[in-house]
């Protein structure tokens, strides 16, 4: 089975901006302090990514302006198991134009390569570079931008759930 790195945002993607009403997993939306702020999430959210991240064969990955802040509040608020994960940070190296994330993702790729990418980041919808890169990884990289006001739907986690599994041949 072939390793594969998850990289995770927080921000319009664990906990969307603003949500209203239920979620799209069923339920009402939780609220936590998550020592900086109040963060809404979905519970079955949660519950899914740490069955994603429970598997020996997956690399997760804060790729977050909340940075190695993630681990340390976030994670204990909401009950995600993420608080051992590694962290890309905006200082890792970027020293020309462009999205950080981007250069980040690319630094970790260089040290760690696995088989396969999963990036999750509401804002990359709006990144022509990081689209433009992933389009030349083709089949090795699943890109997901959830709506920031809702984060990750369920369909859209199943989506990541049906490219983490191993090919049958």
């Amino acid at each position: 089975m072939g390793s594969v790195t998850l990289y995770l945002d927080v921000d319009g993607v664990i906990c969307p901006f603003g949500p209203v009403g239920r979620s799209e997993w069923g339920s009402e939306w939780r609220r936590a302090n998550a020592g900086l702020l109040q963060v809404a999430y979905a519970q079955e959210l949660v519950d899914g990514l740490n069955d994603l991240a429970g598997a020996a064969h997956v690399r997760c990955v804060w790729l977050t302006s909340w940075e190695d802040l993630a681990a340390e509040f976030l994670c204990p608020a909401i009950g995600l198991g993420g608080g051992r994960w590694p962290c890309l940070t905006s200082d890792g190296g970027n020293t020309g134009e462009g999205w950080w994330k981007l250069w980040a993702l690319q630094a970790d790729l260089e040290q760690s390569n696995p088989e396969r990418i999963v990036w999750i980041d509401d804002q990359l919808r709006f990144e022509r570079e990081a689209q433009q890169w992933a389009r030349f990884l083709g089949a090795r990289i699943l890109l997901v931008s959830p709506d920031p006001r809702l984060g990750i739907s369920p369909a859209e986690l199943d989506s990541v759930n049906s490219f983490l599994r191993p090919p049958l041949f």
